[in-house]
């Protein structure tokens, strides 16, 4: 067992070895395919602590040769697909995590660090097939190759630290990829080539030093979907078996959607919450949110109203094509947000096109990187949402007028009514408070038509649900017929109890809100 050269098994065995542990391996059937195939050459991109590290751990323990690693996976998903046998520790493998050698190297170059250590180990095994002379890695491996045929697989962790941590410096970053791309493009020695990190690939000019990747991002993890986090599946069964109610866990964790799969979850959150046998914020706690409030303090024109309406619950729509994958260079607000999802703070749907808030946790971080400032009308509007809550639980229709009066004035600068979607996200803004005991729908498919807004209290939430209609320059008991004409509270599936019918007018000359509040009861 090597430290670059095949690292062996330990890293998977202490994963299936924790007291959590959800069957992954699937993934492996998918590397597979790909081995010796122009699609060999994978980068896989997630935000931390989203289980990238753990899948190299276990790509390590499948493909390492000199080790016997089958028992490890017995009983786990890959061990019935054909391929299995095929290639099980079959690969000398190179493990290189780049955030070790980055710190290591100090002043010395990082690429001419990492390739003295590992043609060091290297020599130790095939010294034999290149001589004193070859410092260069690439160079070594290509005489391995043509005296003995073997091929390598090539496992990358944090790949992208280089361009996150010395984002000033453009050479370097250029001379990173060039030592890349030398070393893996069109190399016959490369059996395989995955690495993650947190960013796709850097984009320089018109195109990538490192163009042989398919890309696996948050935008699009094509057919690695199920193993970017926890599946709703995966959630359900650790919910049953730790006791923890799965609407609960959903509002906290849930809100990652891909094309399949539409709802995938924090791993690490989830997990933590499974272990404390408790909801709360795992992930953001494992560092400040000064990163977050860095770019959503960004003035680029139209940024903070985006940023406003998805803490209302809308959506934004967003060009993810023009990002050049890093942290620095930035030329419009969708540069902002691409990266955002990229770093896992927001969530993106590739059907919509359209970035959103995903969760519980989430929208925390975003209320805590605006209360340090520069968000003052958004923090008071946040503020006072508890108490325009209790108002409306209460029937108080003309304080809940008066706080939404309040709202708008707040948030004037920001947000301009001009459209019942404009009144919707403000009212959503007021309302935001909701969200720790409710979950908040939009254009909820009820009856003949669609309300506006539907918040459905948590399972363990004794409050009626609000169904919210909205006017615009016409009247709040307009709003209140149409919920009654259209049946919305029938769409309420499986449940019973109080619901408030909530309809809102914004009277557009007067710039005013006008409210009413029903009550009724929805039987089993």
């Amino acid at each position: 067992m090597g430290i670059y050269l095949n690292p062996g098994n330990q890293g998977f065995r202490e994963s299936v070895r924790s007291e959590i542990y959800v069957d992954k391996t699937g993934l492996i059937a998918c590397t597979n395919k790909k081995m010796n195939t122009r699609d060999k050459y994978l980068c896989v991109s997630r935000p931390r602590r989203f289980g990238k590290s753990m899948a190299l751990d276990m790509l390590a323990a499948y493909y390492s040769r000199g080790c016997d690693s089958a028992e490890l996976f017995k009983g786990f998903e890959i061990e019935q697909a054909g391929s299995f046998q095929e290639h099980l520790n079959r690969y000398d493998v190179i493990f290189l995590n780049m955030q070790q050698f980055l710190i290591r190297a100090k002043t010395q170059e990082v690429t001419e660090y990492l390739e003295t250590a590992v043609i060091e180990e290297l020599r130790e095994r095939y010294g034999a097939f290149f001589s004193e002379r070859v410092i260069c890695l690439a160079e070594a491996l290509e005489r391995i190759y043509a005296k003995t045929e073997k091929q390598f697989v090539f496992l990358i962790d944090e790949w992208d630290c280089v361009m996150r941590e010395r984002q000033e410096s453009e050479e370097l970053q250029k001379q990173y990829l060039d030592f890349l791309r030398n070393l893996l493009k069109d190399q016959p020695y490369v059996a395989l080539a995955y690495m993650t990190g947190i960013l796709p690939v850097k984009k320089y000019g018109v195109h990538s030093a490192l163009n042989m990747f398919t890309e696996y991002s948050m935008t699009d993890q094509f057919d690695l979907e199920e193993y970017t986090g926890f599946t709703e599946e995966e959630v359900k069964e650790l919910c049953g078996r730790y006791g923890m109610d799965f609407s609960e866990t959903g509002n906290w964790y849930d809100g990652y959607r891909l094309l399949r799969f539409r709802h995938i979850y924090n791993p690490r959150s989830v997990v933590e919450a499974m272990r404390r046998h408790r909801c709360a914020s795992y992930w953001t706690s494992t560092e400040t949110y000064d990163a977050l409030k860095t770019y959503i303090d960004m003035d680029f024109d139209g940024l903070r109203t985006d940023i406003v309406r998805m803490l209302g619950g809308e959506r934004v729509k967003v060009n993810t094509r023009s990002f050049r994958n890093d942290m620095r260079n930035f030329r419009t607000k969708d540069d902002v947000l691409t990266l955002l999802i990229h770093i896992g703070y927001l969530a993106y749907d590739a059907d919509t096109e359209e970035a959103l808030i995903p969760n519980k946790e989430i929208i925390r971080e975003f209320e805590n990187a605006m209360s340090v400032g520069g968000w003052p009308e958004i923090m008071r509007i946040l503020k006072a949402s508890e108490r325009l809550l209790e108002d409306t639980l209460r029937g108080d229709e003309e304080r809940v007028a008066g706080g939404l009066d309040s709202a708008h004035t707040e948030a004037a600068s920001i947000l301009s009514y001009n459209d019942e979607n404009s009144l919707s996200c403000a009212v959503g803004l007021a309302y935001y408070s909701v969200r720790k005991d409710y979950r908040m729908v939009r254009e909820f498919p009820a009856g003949r038509g669609f309300a506006d807004v539907v918040f459905l209290p948590l399972p363990h939430i004794d409050r009626p649900a609000l169904v919210v209609e909205l006017k615009y320059d016409k009247t709040a008991q307009a709003a209140i017929q149409q919920i009654k004409d259209r049946q919305y509270t029938q769409a309420l599936e499986g449940y019973v109890g109080e619901i408030l019918l909530v309809g809102i007018n914004y009277d557009k000359e007067n710039k005013t809100h006008e409210c009413v509040i029903e009550r009724v009861e929805k039987a089993g």
